[in-house]
């Protein structure tokens, strides 16, 4: 559905603040009726997401005003700035072709924030891989979207990443829904992992000296093989999980713990682990699945490995 142009009209006498050159507009517009050869103000806005990234300011925002898709490959993101749909309508990042709908390959580590999008295939298209790729040191931010139906993971980072997830729904993909490496970090809060194939999240911890590290808080994981993985596998290497008012539910194993070489550890409170195939998997000798109390377990399988009471600090 198209804005109204009385809509239009008061975002544009809000927008008249920030008005700036062509080439450094700190709030870029995309319209379903857009065109990419029109500046993309909101008068004129753009119809696909890289016309709006190369018309954008670094640390500028990029609005999408109706229901559409707004790519056509892949989107690569290099600079500061945060993609919004505005709220009602469907503000779409497509993944076809063999590739992932948006990768941040940037070193000048910017921070990125995507609100109100989804991100999933389309029909008629060549099926694509993940949803988003975070392949140098930048901070991703994903609030109030859906990342849902890809083949791959629906969020993976690496090479020192920062990932911030807040209620957001990543549901049906073909591997893990978050999946970080190397000595990445993650937040996820108030959202919902379901129905993902390999999992809700992995922690790989593969690189020596430092860990991947995972915060899990108010949220639902439901289905796939694992709830979390931590997994290392290099000496010096470590993985990293820890859970607090969550619920893992139907998966194949909740909590897995796995270490062939360096260290991985999930640790997890007040949380509700219930109907999966086994509670925790526990192998090697620098893993550790660690319970710190107030925790509720039911209609489990039997477990695998040794659970370690820890009192909260």
């Amino acid at each position: 559905m198209f804005l109204t142009n009385a809509l239009r009209i008061a975002l544009a006498s809000s927008a008249l603040v920030c008005a700036a050159a062509q080439a450094g507009l700190f709030r870029a517009y995309l319209a379903a009726d857009g065109n990419d050869a029109n500046p993309c103000t909101l008068a004129a806005p753009c119809r696909l997401l890289p016309a709006a990234l190369t018309a954008v300011a670094d640390g500028g925002e990029i609005w999408m005003l109706d229901s559409a898709n707004y790519n056509t490959a892949t989107v690569t993101i290099d600079k500061a700035v945060s993609i919004l749909a505005v709220p009602g309508v469907v503000g779409s990042i497509v993944a076809l072709n063999g590739g992932p709908a948006i990768v941040i390959d940037s070193t000048d580590q910017p921070i990125i924030a995507l609100r109100n999008v989804v991100i999933g295939p389309v029909a008629g298209a060549a099926a694509g891989s993940d949803g988003v790729q975070v392949n140098a040191a930048a901070t991703l931010t994903i609030e109030k979207s859906v990342i849902a139906n890809l083949p791959g993971y629906g969020v993976r980072v690496k090479n020192g990443a920062t990932l911030k997830v807040n209620k957001t729904v990543l549901r049906n993909n073909g591997n893990f829904a978050i999946r970080l490496d190397d000595y990445s970090r993650a937040m996820v809060s108030g959202s919902q992992l379901l129905g993902n194939a390999a999992g809700g999240v992995l922690a790989y911890g593969n690189y020596s000296g430092l860990a991947a590290t995972v915060s899990i808080s108010d949220s639902v994981i439901s289905g796939g093989n694992y709830g979390v993985s931590a997994y290392a596998d290099l000496s010096g290497a470590a993985a990293r999980i820890s859970i607090a008012r969550s619920t893992i539910e139907r998966t194949s194993k909740a909590l897995d713990s796995e270490a062939s070489s360096g260290a991985a550890e999930v640790s997890f409170g007040s949380s509700l682990i219930a109907d999966n195939g086994q509670s925790w998997n526990v192998f090697g000798a620098s893993a550790k699945v660690l319970s710190l109390g107030n925790n509720q377990l039911r209609g489990n399988g039997a477990p695998l490995g040794v659970l370690t009471p820890l009192a909260p600090q």
